[in-house]
């Protein structure tokens, strides 16, 4: 009997805290939407979200500046990219190969512009 009691007030207690953060979510997005917050919240996940990196965080992964020379881009790619391989962080070895696949656009890019056609 004590165990169908306490089942039956866990249940209720259950039910009335799910009430409780469901109406506390709702109170916080409200707010957030009147702050803006949300929209920046939501234009920071879109951004997250992108494959696309930034020059800038690009030149950042690999250590290198705009006035690095493309030859000396690529030595550090070929060297991060191995040391990345060898020790198995995927994650650090695909932020690399992005890196390097922007500027490299930038690169060609650049080289098309100069070019005279």
């Amino acid at each position: 009997m004590a165990a169908k009691i306490l089942a039956n007030l866990i249940v209720m207690g259950g039910g009335i805290l799910a009430r409780a953060v469901v109406q506390a979510y709702r109170q916080a997005l409200a707010n957030a939407s009147k702050s803006g917050v949300a929209q920046e919240t939501m234009q920071n996940t879109l951004r997250r979200a992108s494959k696309v990196m930034t020059e800038q965080e690009a030149r950042q992964v690999l250590g290198v500046t705009e006035e690095t020379p493309w030859e000396e881009i690529m030595k550090k790619y070929n060297t991060l990219f191995e040391n990345n391989a060898k020790s198995g962080s995927f994650y650090l070895q695909s932020k690399v190969h992005r890196a390097k696949e922007c500027l490299e656009s930038l690169h060609q890019a650049k080289d098309q512009g100069a070019t005279p056609g």
